[in-house]
């Protein structure tokens, strides 16, 4: 059986590193392979190909920044292909109602593109735009049970949060989600996916259907990279009411915020009762999420910040946060305001762009798959 392979789809794979070890659900195991990585990725950029996204369900705000927007826009500057896929279908994993998409899809892309992120450089698209992409879930599912399926811890917490938010069973989407997230990241061969710890799981499902893929119908010559985690320099952003930063609980400071409201969320945050500030996060969370946020816009580390700070007080620690916060993102927000100003058509044109380069990755994929599986009629 002969199979057509396209440069696009041949480089990646090939060119990942050999001595690549199998990741585990150990985050220190992860940790310590992150390291090296590291190391790997300064040295040669242009072996590695990123896939990473959001779900479109509003604009996106600091804990964004932080959590996973910078790096990708760190991982492009350092030379490495990066996909980024704005997720529409999965916003109906778990809800009725999609609200808004186009505006919503919007709203995300002036974001992206304001926090650096550059469509020349890297790819933006949407879910919805791929069609070959999403024909891969039909193989990728016969390759997984429904144990493991149910094990994964994710899909395990989506399933009760639905079920507390809508007293129903969870959608065929939400359950087969970790198979949905592979095709995302196996379409464009990725062999690179920044994530939490706690979205091993979720990789390692992607890593298992590569590698069975790999054993049933290209045992000769493997076709998927098992793509590697890269664990995220990050870290998990408070809202105002002291829980993790998220737009479903209206406790989030939105990137597009003006410096009104982000000095009002500041003012708002949760802090405790000792004046003295430390960095202390299993002890003093609220003045810990404080200082890790001051920190990053000031270009120093929080030990650093809350020895400045010393016995000045919450107040005092808020009051350099915002200032701190407000001029960080004087820069993204007045580039948001121009990309704004220049109109829809614009960020239309930087979509179809990145929707026709997937399409055309996807299609070769998918015909790549269909060759190996013996389905060419």
């Amino acid at each position: 059986m002969s199979v057509t392979t396209s440069p696009e789809a041949t480089t990646t794979p090939s060119s990942a590193p050999r001595e690549t070890p199998s990741i585990t659900r150990s985050a220190a195991a992860a940790r310590e392979r992150t390291a090296v990585l590291e190391d790997l990725i300064a040295r040669n950029p242009g072996e590695y190909r990123v896939l990473t996204g959001d779900r479109p369900t509003g604009a996106l705000h600091l804990g964004h920044l932080l959590g996973t927007v910078a790096n990708r826009v760190r991982l492009q500057d350092l030379g490495v292909e990066v996909f980024l896929i704005v997720a529409d279908y999965q916003v109906i994993t778990d809800r009725d109602d999609a609200g808004d998409l186009p505006v919503t899809v919007r709203e995300v892309l002036l974001d992206y593109l304001a926090a650096g992120l550059d469509p020349e450089r890297s790819t933006v698209f949407t879910h919805s735009a791929v069609p070959a992409l999403n024909q891969l879930l039909l193989p990728f599912l016969s390759l997984v049970t429904v144990a493991e399926l149910e094990r994964n811890p994710t899909v395990k917490a989506e399933a009760e949060a639905a079920l507390l938010r809508q007293k129903r069973g969870i959608s065929g989407l939400l359950f087969t989600y970790p198979v949905h997230q592979a095709a995302d990241i196996l379409f464009c061969h990725g062999n690179l996916v920044p994530v939490g710890v706690d979205q091993l799981p979720h990789l390692e499902i992607t890593r298992t259907i590569a590698r069975r893929f790999n054993q049933r119908y290209a045992a000769a010559q493997p076709y998927f990279p098992e793509p590697d985690a890269l664990i995220a320099p990050s870290t998990t952003v408070l809202g105002d009411d002291g829980r993790r930063m998220s737009k479903s609980r209206g406790n989030a400071l939105e990137l597009r915020a003006s410096e009104d409201e982000t000095a009002a969320f500041f003012r708002r945050a949760r802090t405790d009762a000792d004046r003295v500030i430390t960095y202390e996060p299993e002890r003093r969370p609220d003045i810990a999420n404080l200082l890790q946020i001051g920190a990053y816009f000031s270009g120093t580390t929080p030990e650093a910040l809350a020895d400045e700070m010393g016995a000045a007080g919450a107040g005092r620690l808020k009051a350099v946060v915002t200032e701190a916060v407000v001029e960080g993102l004087r820069p993204l927000r007045a580039r948001r305001r121009e990309l704004a100003a220049a109109g829809p058509r614009h960020l239309a044109e930087i979509l179809a762009r990145g929707n026709a380069r997937a399409n055309a990755i996807a299609d070769r994929t998918l015909d790549d798959v269909r060759g190996l599986m013996g389905m060419r009629y």
